[in-house]
């Protein structure tokens, strides 16, 4: 993988295992020749992951649209950022640029970003793969819901082990790279080509 997009808070969190695991990934990146698509910022788990990067002089580009540039402070010294004028904008972008998708801890934005993801792939718009770093078993209930939701009939259960999970990431790394996409059914098939 060339390049992956990694969907994290603006925010920190109160547990410093967190920001921790997104410097980690960061070396990971740059050690392994992965560039960083991201959305953008320089502070909160945004910041911890683009600035290990940078140290090590890897590549990072960031994708913001332009209502949140003012919110949020954009990151200054990144590879390249582009600005978009909609958020759905932005997540087009991303998408043509990356070769896959992870999460790290974050807010209703981050899980926004990795369910389209994983929408996309069970509609066989993409076959990338997606993964959850689970840094301090923090999706454990997210992922529980999932589980529900195949136990329920909403979901079916090749579409949830679309999601590829750890709390390792060479582990989640290999995952990602070993990803083969699931068959689709004839009713999505027909859905997809529409």
């Amino acid at each position: 993988m060339n390049r992956i997009a990694v969907f994290c808070g603006s925010s920190i969190g109160f547990n410093s295992a967190y920001a921790e695991d997104a410097k980690s990934l960061g070396n990971y990146f740059a050690e392994n020749n992965i560039g960083l698509v991201y959305g953008g910022g320089k502070i909160g788990m945004m910041g911890a992951i683009a600035d290990a990067i940078l140290k090590n002089n890897g590549e990072v580009i960031g994708v913001i649209p332009d209502l949140l540039r003012h919110e949020e402070v954009a990151h200054k010294t990144i590879t390249q950022m582009i600005i978009t004028k909609k958020m759905s904008k932005r997540k087009v972008k991303i998408s043509k640029m990356v070769d896959g998708y992870i999460a790290l801890a974050g807010g209703f934005g981050t899980l926004d970003e990795i369910y389209e993801a994983l929408t996309l792939g069970q509609l066989g718009i993409e076959n990338k793969p997606v993964g959850m770093l689970n840094t301090n078993g923090y999706f454990d209930h997210s992922l529980k819901q999932l589980d529900v939701m195949v136990s329920e009939g909403f979901l079916k259960q090749n579409n949830r082990d679309m999601l590829l999970v750890s709390d390792s990431i060479p582990e989640l790394i290999n995952k990602m790279e070993n990803y083969k996409a699931p068959k689709l059914s004839k009713v999505v098939n027909t859905v997809a080509s529409k």
